[in-house]
């Protein structure tokens, strides 16, 4: 079971997704497929975001060209039923893996202690560090949610290593300003809040 909260706030952003009409949508994800996905990636989906999968899959997004980068995105929707497993991981990766890329080229946070010499160590080092911290899940592209059963309204965050921002302040904002055209302006008291232990300090 999940919050009545979150599956209404999940449920409302996947009719907005629905009425914004920008790309396919299948099925939604089964009780079955979900506890499979959960398993095999080592997370529970917060209940919005499981809700919002519940009521649709999104599926067959345009290509997303990111800003001020090389990367290109062939497939942003997480593909939960029927896309490559080592994909799918990647993504769910993305956050830990990206960090430690920073970690390589001398980001360090000191809580972890002090920075061995070798940057080959310090990737080792902070790597079990991060063994224990929240896990974010893919929304779309870098965009993540955190995971956690019976929790919901989280903001959306933009995840490139340690350069980590609030998007939008919940699953239905993100869904309205990321996919209408043109983009709606933010409103003048706009001031998310922060809810995911350690990834916050990055904000």
């Amino acid at each position: 079971m999940i919050s009545a909260g979150g599956a209404r706030l999940g449920r409302q952003a996947a009719d907005r997704l629905v009425h914004l009409d920008c790309c396919v949508i299948e099925d939604g994800l089964t009780d079955a497929e979900f506890a499979r996905i959960e398993h095999e990636y080592g997370f529970e989906f917060a209940d919005d975001h499981r809700a919002f999968l519940a009521a649709g899959l999104p599926v067959n997004q345009p290509r997303v060209e990111e800003p001020n980068t090389t990367y290109t995105w062939e497939r942003p929707w997480p593909d939960c039923r029927n896309g490559d497993p080592a994909e799918l991981r990647y993504q769910v990766e993305w956050p830990i893996d990206f960090l430690l890329e920073d970690v390589g080229r001398g980001h360090w946070d000191f809580a972890w202690g002090e920075r061995p010499d070798s940057g080959e160590a310090a990737v080792e080092l902070a790597r079990s560090q991060l063994a224990g911290v929240p896990r974010m899940v893919p929304v779309y592209a870098h965009r993540f949610l955190p995971a956690g059963h019976g929790t919901f309204g989280h903001p959306v965050l933009s995840m490139w290593g340690r350069d980590i921002i609030y998007y939008l302040a919940d699953l239905l904002e993100y869904i309205t300003r990321q996919f209408e055209v043109p983009r709606p302006e933010l409103p003048e008291d706009w001031a998310p809040q922060a809810t995911v232990p350690f990834w916050r300090d990055y904000l």
